[in-house]
Parts: structure tokens; C-alpha cells; sequence
């Protein structure tokens, strides 16, 4: 029996859990037990992005209107139609928050493998692409939590960090990072930070989370979205933005006016804020260059630009680096099964957890203890 989370895809707050029995296994498939896998806010953006980024048809439900947000995580195969992923073998990647999962493997090779199922050629394919762990000698189940909670996170800070060094960053005085107590957020702070040819961080923050944001250290300044307009400096400034709330954007708009070189959206972790219409909206400066960053499409083509696995050392330099930094402000909190998950689910698409905790879904204690 399959044990799977389901939301209904236009009402993200609602969501189900769903059994369904196991099919038998066709030629060249493999069934694999989830272990555990990370829950982020980046997972409902998964989900708000559904539609338009194509999140919904990586693991396609039966039912009409609802989806399945994927996740990442580790998972053992343990039924296999397919000589070279035997029985045994452990997988990290892109999965459904389930029990098990069907996949179909091909492009095998000692430390990776595609999942070639029909529905998924037409996706990205960084997110098909799943690592073969135990051809890693330097694999330890011990760091399973910080990479499949922080790496696929991290991964995209790096992209952002590196896209705007690249781009000399866009000409700006100071980088303004909205939404700063995300962890996403939080790993460009980091790299910031680390980098020779360095700008000012300032986060934008809810009033609640100013206090916990300071703390990090990460930020030259940490302002609250109510002080955007007494407190934002007007300086030649870079926006990036992982919440998309349009009356956030509104207000740097009016407080930056031309000095706002650039505006990078990233995620959507204020996806349901309601749009409030203001008179003024017509007199406000148009944003002069603008554009909606996508990590995979970007390591893609950055990675065409670079010597054979130059992308990989210096991306893995600054994953461990801020993986560090994280877990000194983090509370790894540990959900026992799906069915635990669900009933926090509808504070994630809130947004009422605190931005001190993370969360990872131990699949197989709760499987065991049935």
C-alpha cells in the first residue's frame, strides 16, 4: 500500500492523504521506499508555481484538480525490474511525499541515473537526474539531513550569487533581498558575504521575524516591510525577491524610483497576498530590467560556459560552507510519517512557522510502527 500527500491544486491549503495499492512492476521499472525527505516553504512555491514551472506533472494524481508537491529526499529500492539498479541500492532526488515510488531508470551509470518515465521527458532535467549515494565513499546517512533539507535550497542561492557577479551586479550599490528569514535568502546572504567583490546585504522581513533575522548576523541592515519607506536607503540597488508580494514590490518601487537597477524574482513564499490598489501605482517609475530566475535553466547554461565539473567544485565549495552557517541558527524539528506532515501542512502555506525551524519527514518510522 502507497501512502501519498495530495492538495487540491487551486486551494493550496487543502490537502489529503490518499492510499492506493502497489502495481505490479513492468520490464526495466524499479520500486523505491521513501526514508525521509525535507518540507520547506519552498515546497508550497513548488506548488503556487504548479501551473505556469510544470511542478504538477512530475508525479501526476489520478484525480482531476489535485497535485502532488514533489520534495527531496532519500529513498532504498526495494522491488526491481531493472538489472543494473539492484535491490539495495540507495537514491537521492526528487521525489513525491509518499511511501514509495515508481520510477523507470535509464542513462544507469555508477553514480546516477534519469528517470525516463514518459510523463517526465519534457521537465527539466536536473529534477530527473537521481544519485546513486552509495557509490560515494564519502556517503554517510549522518549527512543525509542537511543535503536533502539545505543543498536543493543552497544550490539556487549559489545560482543567485553567482548570476549576479557575473552581471557585475547590475551596476547596484546595495543588494536588497526580500523575505530575508527564508533559507533561501539566507544562503545568498552567506555568499555574499564570502565573496572579494562584495555589496551590502539588507533584508526585508516581517515585523515578527527582524529580531531572529539579526541574529544571523548575515545582513548590514534588516528593515521591516511597514519601514521599507523611513528606513531603505535610495541607493542604486539590486532587488531579490523569493516572496512576490506584489505590494512589497510596490512600495521599493516608490521608495526607489530610478535608482532600482534591477529586479530578480525567485519564489513565491507570499504567493495568496492580495493585491492592494493604490492611485499612485501610475506615478511610480517603470523597473528599467527585470527578469524571473530559474536555478535549473541557469546551471545549465552556466555550466556551458565552464571547464568540465568547475561548476560542481565551487558550488560544493559554498554548499558546505552554508550548510555550516545554517545549522548554527536552525532546529532541525523530525515529523514521524505523511500523515504528521499533513497536519502541519496548512501552517506551511501559511507561513506561521518559525523561520528558526526546519523540517524533515521520517517516512519509514511511521511505516514500521504500523
Amino acid at each position: 500500500m502507497n501512502q501519498e500527500l495530495q492538495v487540491k491544486r487551486q486551494a493550496l491549503a487543502t490537502a489529503r492523504l490518499v492510499e492506493r495499492e502497489a502495481t505490479p512492476l513492468a520490464e526495466g521499472e524499479a520500486r523505491l521506499q521513501i526514508d525521509h525527505f525535507a518540507f520547506t516553504a519552498n515546497n508550497i512555491t513548488y506548488g503556487a508555481a504548479g501551473d505556469s514551472l510544470g511542478y504538477w506533472q512530475f508525479f501526476p494524481t489520478e484525480e482531476e484538480g489535485f497535485g502532488i508537491i514533489p520534495v527531496w529526499g532519500f529513498a532504498d529500492v526495494v522491488e526491481t525490474r531493472c538489472p543494473e539498479l539492484p535491490v539495495g541500492e540507495r537514491v537521492y532526488g526528487y521525489f513525491p511525499p509518499a511511501s514509495t515510488v515508481v520510477m523507470r531508470p535509464e542513462q544507469v551509470k555508477t553514480r546516477s541515473f534519469v528517470d525516463a518515465v514518459a510523463h517526465r521527458q519534457a521537465l527539466p532535467p536536473l529534477y530527473n537526474r537521481y544519485q546513486r549515494v552509495l557509490a560515494d565513499p564519502d556517503y554517510s546517512k549522518a549527512h543525509d539531513v542537511p543535503k536533502m533539507l539545505l543543498s536543493p535550497l543552497h544550490l539556487t542561492s549559489y545560482c543567485i550569487w553567482d548570476h549576479l557577479q557575473q552581471s557585475d551586479w547590475f551596476g547596484a550599490e546595495q543588494i536588497v533581498i526580500v523575505s530575508a528569514s527564508s533559507k533561501t535568502s539566507l544562503g545568498v546572504a552567506v555568499a555574499l558575504a564570502r565573496g572579494e567583490d562584495k555589496r551590502p546585504a539588507i533584508g526585508l522581513t516581517a515585523a515578527g521575524n527582524v529580531e531572529f533575522v539579526q541574529q544571523t548576523g548575515l545582513y548590514s541592515e534588516v528593515i521591516a516591510y511597514p519601514n521599507i519607506e523611513e528606513s531603505l536607503l535610495p541607493r542604486k540597488t539590486v532587488i531579490v525577491d523569493m516572496a512576490g508580494n506584489p505590494n512589497v514590490r510596490r512600495a521599493l518601487q516608490a521608495r526607489l524610483g530610478s535608482e532600482l537597477c534591477h529586479y530578480i524574482n525567485v519564489g513565491l513564499t507570499h504567493w495568496d497576498e492580495k493585491v492592494q490598489a493604490s492611485e499612485q501605482d501610475a506615478e511610480l517609475v517603470p523597473i528599467a530590467s527585470q527578469e524571473m530566475f530559474f536555478a535549473p535553466s541557469y546551471i545549465l547554461e552556466r555550466q556551458k560556459s565552464l571547464a568540465p565539473a568547475e561548476f560542481e567544485k565551487a558550488s560544493g565549495d559554498y554548499l558546505r560552507a552554508a550548510a555550516e552557517a545554517t545549522f548554527a541558527w536552525t532546529k532541525v524539528e523530525t515529523l514521524g510519517g505523511i500523515a504528521e506532515l499533513a497536519q502541519l501542512y496548512p501552517r506551511f502555506v501559511e507561513g506561521s512557522l518559525p523561520p528558526s525551524s526546519a523540517y524533515v519527514v521520517d517516512v519509514r518510522s511511521s511505516s514500521q510502527a504500523e
